[in-house]
């Protein structure tokens, strides 16, 4: 099996990227922060602080998450329930982040996610898939923007769903995540030595999508 690893910070547009490569290539994509996001959506719907470690840890065997691929894309499952639209909220995002650094949290997905890797070509991205999950895929990329980049996406991507949201607090929330995510102590928000970086500025999501592709063919190469 071929893994391709996208990595970088939130509104990097990496899902989006991932998403285009694997369609390119004919790969299972495996949105890994939408399984972070169903477990901060059920702490949030349990009234759970996601950044307390003890009280997260109890709850932690009443969660089940799973991934299904239908026609329409991924869906994602949180205790048998479909909730692929109530995880994009900015609330879900940040309890995510802060649960994402609970060890106990990241052992209950790594299975998850590697048995994916093993039974098909993927293209997976998160924040710790080309240094933790997957340190030996055959190609790691790691994706990103300026904050105000990241900012204007996001606000973009909200209001393109009917949720409006402040320019000035999106670019807070991603700076603040940004902190969480690079200062946790557990698989922390870095690229792996053997990435790939891509500033994605000032590029579009076709061009984006074309310099992956490209990338991915050229390390398939000697696969076959």
């Amino acid at each position: 099996m071929f893994a391709i690893a996208i990595d970088g910070p939130a509104g990097a547009g990496k899902s989006s990227a991932a998403k285009a490569v694997a369609k390119a290539l004919g790969f299972v994509y495996v949105d890994t922060g939408a399984l972070y996001r169903a477990v901060g959506l059920y702490l949030l719907r349990n009234g759970v602080d996601p950044r307390d470690e003890s009280a997260v840890r109890a709850v932690l065997p009443r969660i089940t998450v799973d991934l299904a691929h239908r026609e329409d894309g991924q869906h994602v499952f949180l205790c048998g329930e479909d909730v692929t639209d109530g995880i994009r909220t900015p609330e879900v995002s940040m309890a995510a982040s802060a649960c994402s650094a609970i060890p106990a949290v990241r052992s209950l997905l790594f299975s998850l996610q590697t048995g994916m890797a093993e039974r098909y070509n993927v293209v997976m991205d998160g924040r710790d898939i080309g240094t933790v999950v997957l340190p030996n895929a055959g190609l790691k990329i790691f994706l990103t923007a300026s904050p105000e980049a990241r900012a204007e996406r996001r606000c973009r991507e909200l209001k393109e769903r009917g949720t409006p949201v402040d320019y000035a607090e999106t670019l807070a929330d991603v700076i603040r995540r940004d902190r969480q995510d690079t200062e946790r102590a557990a698989a922390p928000l870095k690229p792996a030595e053997d990435s790939v970086l891509l500033e994605t500025d000032s590029m579009t999501l076709g061009e984006v999508t074309d310099a992956l592709v490209a990338l991915a063919r050229e390390r398939m190469a000697p696969h076959g």
